[in-house]
């Protein structure tokens, strides 16, 4: 047993433990053994140490992987606990923790601007505390609605050492507030710009670059920004304590002194003419340190910005001035040094040097030289005699030149602060305010003075203010609960106050008193310190000093040198330096040193900064004494200044000195130790079974639990247990050893089945063996059977083979016969056929040779008919044309280019026509010729050898003929002279032939090559002119909207500079009017006489030709009717809207579109304006949604802009920009519109569907009626997300179960079964708004398409809605809970699938990032998957930064299973440290759009032909007859 504050705790062998370390300041490890009051553990880093049981705490092993993010849910709340959980939140890139309301923040050294932007600010903007992760938004949203909601007064604390971020949290905080302060404007500037914008010119005069922070504030800083009755910001003020003067004279390496002497000395060249300035390592005050650059930051850039700031906060361009000319002059005068005078101790300006400083510091300060330097080197003594001149030594005069300029920059910086508060002005009607104190840390140094001295003083004050603030809160907590807690002391260190500010015994008032002496000295002031307070317990004497004094502060103890003291409490301004600077010829320098009134001067010799400082004080507590505080701790995790590096020795002091561990002290007295009583049963219940089986509310389990446990000094609250320190530590023991004797008999029981197993097996293994040897018995008895079987077969087999022999013979034989005979009679049957065939080709032949013969010489007749007659048209049609083009004006020159591009086409495509046309007839020419050659050749041949026959036979005749022996020699010689001759005329003959063959293959070849290239030239002509004809078609398309938009552009032109804006004109008009005339479409080419009482009202005479120019009284009687009748419910005609339909056929009728002035279109807007105006009733506006859209559709598909409307008649443009669209213009069809053949007598058959011309006042209309379907549009999607708003927060988390309510036994299925489905109930009603809406879009037949654009938007907005809130809740991100909404998500999908997708279209899909997100949750064996099996499997939508925010904020409350292993989360980290090298980074969350997710040309074509043919009329103008032609006629 080991007791903690004084209550037992049960540490056992096997226990998990933490242990002090000298350089981890504590580790955890686990109890090997205990000897006495020692223990022996095992860390985890494999050390073994021994300690003693009163040093060693508990370690909570079930704690989440993730941390708490209120550390007030730490099962045991002591500092290992404390710093665990905030090593493990930083390493998750969690800055910010809660310690009850508390907020601590540890500085991450790395820009995270997701956390910070708009949106988060938008998320936390009045969400409850607690609700949503830890922020510093969150703690000034709750200032902020408190002191609305209340009407008190607020303040925030943000404390921290230097570099613990202190001031970027104070930054943050009055960003936020000015998020949700409205905006005032004063002079052209709102309050909260410039209350922002004085941090700037703060930091570049108050801030300096220290040993632990690069931007450290050297001034406490306290800002009271108050509020109006609004909750809008009226006013704020500045207050600032203890500026550090020692600064300006004295710094150390490696720090630097005050922003603003290295900002002046970066400014632009001219400006460091004008004051004479250099290199920073030029002057005294700043070469002190070799600091003169910070690494990323550059002077001149923050120069020029803090004269931006200054300009902001209202200081002007001449006061700017002077304040550089006056931090100039600080660094001269610290360039002035000083050597003995002729005179004994006199002392005088060094060298040229010196005096060059002395002369340009007077010039700046706009003093006497000679003066100035008598202020420096002389000092006055009046006695009642005579007035004495003293000469200072060069020390003294050093240090009275370094009090002048500590004395300046300090007047400097005072109004500076006094400016900043005038410029901004207060409020006097302010009754609240909020005031956010962003003040210095506790410090303690190798060396401590007396800045570390009155520092630490204002820390002890802050901390009992603190104490007693945690300790107020803990006695609500406990009043809440309803428990007695009268008994717990509170922790005070009042004592420690007394010792410092006591009168007249204290620490500051012995250092005025030491100060009015001038013979004193740090010593005597020592000494008198040493006995006063040499019995009190809180002060210190240190023994090898006889200066120095340490005093027991709440943080530790701390030991001050008291060497300057004395000199560092003075705060009087020496009468040479005040007579000085007050005489200057500078307004500016001489209003910091405002001459003393008379008796001032006289009485008040002496001033002391502790005793300013503690007024100062006392009047910062009283006020934060008057507000409701709120905490910040800052910690800053390492003093090397760089992100994810932990130091945990260094932040325990941190958390000592920010009181955060005192606020633990506090806490530990009382109850630490909280649990709802759900959460202690599901947790302690096992220790009895018995009280979760019985019929027992809650606390009466929790009761029974505590008693069986022995446990003693507990209470027990309306919904929370509360624990002393210990208890939960003992509950956990006697859970251990529970969980350890279960684990036994399970070891036991799975021991007897592990050797019955075995035995079982050993016995099958026998009957196995057994059952072996009777098989190879009963093998050979098989054996014996299976050969005389085997004989039988064979002997069966052989006599079967003969048998089958003797059949097979048989069998072929019969097969070849019947062979034969089928041969003889299939070839009989295929000639049969086949000559069949052949006389139906032929017949077939035949006929279509005489019908393609016939249909050839119809179609050419057809052909030339049409021919004619489209050249007749074609003919009328351009003269029209020629007529018309003589008057076109922009696109001539554009038009006549195309025409002569299309007719040099047309030349080049004739042009070869023709060539290959003369081609062909050449090669047609060349083949005849060389057919008829080789005819020749051939007759030749044929001629040749019938005479060689006939030689040949007459040779034959002669010699039967002549004599044997006279005659044979000489025929002989003939007939071969003959032959010889014949011969060599047939070679010739053969030769020519080959040559002519040759010739032919040539031209041949030729031929085929020119054959290919025509066909080619052939194809490109066909691709050239489908081009061609596809360019044609563009261009037309293209004019045609042109010309479109020229009217309409023109028209809404002239109605802008003509009309007063409509009021019901939507922005979306404005807009595209805008647009208009941005992209030069709306030139007005005749020009208009703007002072004309009004364009619409024009001279008849130019107007003759319109087909109707006014309404006369009869018109407007109907229209006041019309009006009356659309302004009631006229209901639907099937599934259109009959009011929708009623007015486009009575425009139509009345031909109100092509009219230039009418004001029945305004009529109609206004009557629509007047119903939507009550926005909450959704059947209104769906029912004008339906008719609106309806009506916007006829007119999309009737109406055509006039090219002239509005303006002097013109003629109207062709739509065609080619010869060749002009000549097809006459055969285009119409184009698809409305069927209007049954409107009335006088519109029917092609008239119905043409296109109207349409005058300005009918485009105007169009446009408002496209206005005001997007606006119903939208105000019918924010009604439904309005109504499940309130759903979607609690759909989010799943209802609370305790384990006893769940565990009771069936007694309570019943209940079980009513809490199941009250655990959807949320979701049903989401569900159930869904269907209702959806009834009400359906019942008045609103477009599906608008339809499915609302639900859409709808499930967008419930994804983001739950992503969101599932990221920035910890609570959210449990498996069970991620159960709970897939379970919610079903119910939608369910519903999606009963709307169908012509209702429901891809709004599923809409849901995807919630989808994968709780996908993600409820995935088992999370630690066994990669990043890219997550990234690109399972969550392909979602982010990095959205990924790792999940992982890291998982929890599983149901198995107890951990998130993704360490690797994937390093590796995720990587990804985004590389993602925020590349670019800014993205925010983790999503936004909601909320735009018009449609256009006019989208809803038309999604929507089919409306037939209002038969659409019967009201019967309010039914009887009426000047609405007859609304009377459906019969064909």
């Amino acid at each position: 047993m080991v007791t903690v504050l004084g209550t037992p705790v049960n540490i056992i062998v096997g226990s998990h433990v933490w242990v002090e370390d000298p350089d981890e300041a504590w580790l955890d490890g686990e109890v090997l053994k205990i000897a006495d009051k020692n223990a022996e553990i095992q860390t985890s880093t494999g050390k073994r140490i021994t300690a003693k049981l009163a040093k060693i705490y508990p370690k909570d092993v079930e704690a989440p992987a993730g941390g708490v993010d209120d550390m007030t849910k730490l099962s045991y709340l002591h500092e290992p606990g404390v710093l665990q959980n905030l090593r493990i939140r930083y390493e998750l890139n969690e800055i910010y923790t809660y310690t009850g309301n508390i907020l601590i923040a540890i500085n991450p050294f790395q820009r995270l601007p997701h956390i910070y932007d708009a949106h988060m600010m938008q998320q936390y903007k009045g969400a409850p505390f607690g609700e949503l992760s830890p922020h510093v938004f969150a703690v000034a949203d709750v200032a902020y609605r408190a002191m609305i909601n209340e009407g008190k007064s607020n303040s925030i604390l943000v404390s921290g050492e230097s570099g613990a971020g202190k001031t970027e949290t104070t930054k943050m905080l009055m960003r936020y507030l000015a998020f949700l302060g409205g905006r005032v404007a004063t002079e052209g500037r709102t309050v909260e710009q410039q209350v922002l914008e004085s941090n700037p010119v703060l930091e570049a005069f108050g801030n300096a670059k220290t040993v632990r922070n690069n931007n450290s504030s050297r001034f406490g800083k306290f800002v009271e920004i108050q509020f109006d009755k609004s909750g809008r910001i009226s006013g704020a003020a500045i207050r600032t304590y203890l500026l550090e003067r020692s600064r300006v004279c004295q710094i150390s390496d490696p720090e630097r002194n005050y922003h603003c002497f290295y900002l002046l000395c970066a400014a632009p060249q001219e400006e460091i003419e004008r004051y004479k300035l250099g290199s920073p390592k030029t002057f005294h005050y700043l070469n002190q340190s070799n600091c003169f650059e910070l690494v990323g930051v550059s002077d001149a850039h923050d120069y020029l910005a803090t004269r931006r700031a200054m300009d902001i906060v209202g200081i002007s361009e001449k006061e700017q001035e002077a304040i550089f000319r006056v931090v100039a002059s600080i660094l001269h005068i610290g360039n002035i040094e000083f050597t003995k005078g002729k005179e004994v101790d006199s002392s005088v300006p060094k060298d040229d040097q010196a005096k060059f400083h002395l002369k340009t510091t007077a010039e700046l300060l706009m003093c006497d030289v000679k003066a100035l330097e008598d202020a420096l080197c002389k000092r006055v003594m009046i006695t009642p005699e005579e007035v004495i001149k003293r000469s200072l030594d060069p020390q003294s005069a050093a240090i009275s030149r370094d009090g002048l300029a500590k004395t300046i920059y300090s007047r400097l910086f005072d109004w500076l602060v006094d400016k900043i508060n005038k410029s901004i002005g207060q409020d006097p009607n302010s009754k609240s305010l909020i005031g956010v104190l962003d003040i210095y840390g506790f410090e303690s140094f190798k060396f401590n003075s007396f800045e570390q001295f009155c520092i630490n003083f204002t820390n002890e004050k802050l901390q009992q203010h603190f104490n007693q603030h945690v300790f107020k809160m803990e006695q609500e907590e406990y009043t809440k609960e309803q428990i007695n807690w009268s008994y717990i002391e509170f922790v005070d260190n009042q004592d420690v106050l007394d010792l410092i500010e006591k009168k007249p015994g204290g620490i500051i008032a012995l250092l005025d008193e030491a100060c009015m002496f001038p013979k004193s000295t740090h010593e005597t002031f020592a000494n008198k310190l040493y006995q006063t307070f040499k019995v009190h317990k809180r002060f210190i004497k240190p023994k090898l000093s006889r200066t120095d004094f340490a005093i027991s502060h709440y943080a530790g103890e701390v030991l001050y040198q008291s060497d300057q003291f004395l000199d560092k409490n003075k705060d009087y301004v020496v009468p040479e330096h005040q007579d000085l600077l007050s005489a200057s010829k500078c307004t500016f320098v001489a209003g910091l040193f405002p001459p003393l009134p008379e008796e001032t001067s006289k009485s008040s010799k002496f001033s002391s900064i502790g005793s300013r400082f503690k007024l100062q004080l006392q009047s910062l507590m009283e006020t934060l004494n008057s507000t409701e505080p709120h905490y910040i701790r800052c910690v800053k995790p390492n003093n090397q200044l760089k992100p994810a590096i932990f130091e945990n020795v260094n932040i325990m002091q941190q958390l000592r000195c920010g009181g955060v561990l005192e606020a633990i002290r506090i806490s530990m007295a009382g109850y630490p130790t909280r649990r709802p009583f759900f959460e202690f049963i599901n947790r302690f219940g096992l220790l009895n079974a018995e009280a979760l089986e019985g019929n027992f509310d809650e606390k009466t389990v929790c009761q029974k639990i505590l008693d069986k446990a022995g446990l003693k000094g507990f209470q027990i609250g309306k919904t929370k247990i509360f624990l002393r320190a210990g208890q939960m530590a003992e509950l956990d023991a006697r859970r251990a050893e529970v969980l350890s004797n279960a684990a036994k008999i399970i070891q036991r029981r799975i021991r007897t089945h592990i050797s019955r197993k075995r035995f079982l097996a050993v016995r099958a293994a026998a009957i196995n063996l057994q059952s072996l040897c009777r098989g190879r018995l009963a093998c050979l008895l098989y054996d014996n059977i299976r050969r005389q079987a085997a004989a039988l077969k064979i002997q069966k087999n052989a006599r079967r083979y003969q048998s089958r022999g003797s059949y097979k013979k048989l069998h072929v034989s019969v097969l070849v016969l019947q062979t034969g005979l089928r041969a003889m009679a299939a070839r009989k049957e295929f000639r049969f056929r086949k000559l069949n065939k052949a006389a139906t080709m032929v017949q077939a032949r035949w006929r279509c040779r005489r019908a393609v013969t016939y249909y050839k010489r119809l179609q050419r007749g057809c052909i030339v008919t049409q021919t004619r007659w489209r050249g007749r048209i074609a003919r009328k049609e351009l003269r029209k044309l020629k007529m018309a083009a003589r008057e076109t004006g922009a696109l001539k020159e554009a038009k006549d280019k195309l025409e002569k591009s299309v007719e040099e086409l047309t030349w080049r495509l004739q042009l070869e026509k023709r060539l290959r046309t003369d081609l062909e007839e050449a090669k047609a020419q060349e083949v005849v010729k060389m057919q008829n050659q080789l005819q020749e050749m051939e007759k030749k041949i044929e001629e040749t050898n019938a005479l060689l026959i006939k030689e040949q036979e007459a040779a034959k005749k002669a010699i039967e003929e002549a004599p044997p022996v006279i005659q044979e020699k000489e025929v002989l010689v003939e007939d071969t002279k003959k032959i010889e001759s014949l011969t060599e005329e047939v070679d010739n003959l053969k030769a020519s032939l080959d040559s002519e063959k040759q010739r032919a293959d040539e031209v041949e070849a030729k031929y085929n090559e020119l054959k290919e290239t025509s066909e080619e030239r052939q194809k490109k002509l066909e691709e050239t002119e489908k081009k061609l004809h596809q360019f044609q078609e563009t261009l037309r398309g293209l004019e045609e909207k042109l010309t479109n938009i020229e009217s309409e552009n023109k028209v809404l032109r002239q109605q802008a500079v003509s009309m007063a804006p409509n009021k019901f004109l939507s922005g979306r008009s404005r807009s595209i009017l805008q647009r208009g005339s941005e992209s030069g479409h709306l030139e007005v080419r005749t020009p208009l006489d703007l002072h004309s009482p009004s364009i619409n009202h024009r001279d008849p005479a130019e107007l003759e030709e319109k087909p109707q120019k006014s309404l006369n009284e009869k018109q407007q009687e109907n229209q006041e009717l019309l009006i009356r009748c659309i302004a009631q419910h006229l209901g639907f005609a099937g599934n259109r809207p009959i009011a929708a339909c009623i007015i486009y056929k009575c425009l139509l009728q009345w031909r109100s579109f092509e009219v230039e002035r009418t004001s029945v279109f305004d009529r109609i807007i206004q009557t629509i304006g007047h119903a939507i105006e009550t926005q909450d009733n959704n059947e209104v506006l769906a029912y004008w949604l339906s008719n609106a859209s309806t009506l916007l559709l006829l007119l999309q598909r009737t109406l055509k802009a006039s090219g002239a409307a509005g303006m002097t008649p013109q003629r109207r443009r062709s739509s065609s920009a080619t010869l060749f669209g002009r000549m097809t213009q006459s055969f285009r069809g119409t184009p698809q519109g409305v069927n209007l053949s049954m409107i009335n007598g006088g519109i029917n058959g092609v008239d119905s569907l043409r296109q109207v011309e349409a005058k300005y006042p009918a485009l105007l209309f169009k446009q408002q009626l496209t206005a005001y379907v997007e606006k119903i549009y939208g105000m019918i999607r924010d009604n439904l997300k309005k109504e499940i708003s309130p759903l979607l927060g609690l759909c989010i988390q799943a209802p609370r179960t305790s384990r006893a309510s769940l565990v009771k036994g069936s007694s309570r299925s019943v209940a079980n079964t009513a809490g199941q489905q009250a655990l959807i109930a949320h979701w049903q009603g989401i569900v159930k708004s869904l269907g209702n809406f959806l009834n009400t879009l359906k019942a008045n037949h609103v477009p599906p398409f608008l339809v499915r654009k609302v639900f859409t938007q709808i499930f967008s907005f419930i994804n983001v809605q739950l992503f969101n809130s599932l990221l920035l809740r910890r609570e959210c991100c449990s498996f069970s809970n991620g159960e709970y909404v897939k379970a919610g998500l079903a119910e939608l999908e369910h519903w999606c699938y009963k709307a169908t997708d012509e209702y429901a279209g891809s709004a599923w899909d809409e849901l995807k990032h919630i989808r994968q997100a709780i996908g993600f949750l409820v995935i088992h064996q999370k630690p066994k998957k990669t990043l890219d099996e997550i990234s690109h499997d399972l969550c392909p939508v979602l982010s990095i930064q959205q990924l790792y925010r999940i992982s890291t904020m998982y929890w599983d409350d149901k198995y107890g299973t951990h998130s993704v292993s360490t690797d994937v989360i390093a590796n995720m980290r990587v990804l985004m440290t590389e993602d925020s090298n590349n670019a800014v980074s993205n925010s983790f969350l999503l936004d909601d759009d909320s735009s018009i997710p449609f256009s006019v040309d989208d809803l038309s074509k999604s929507m089919e032909q409306i037939d209002i043919a038969d659409i019967e009329p009201p019967t309010l103008i039914r009887e009426n007859s000047g609405f007859s032609f609304l009377l459906p006629r019969s064909d």
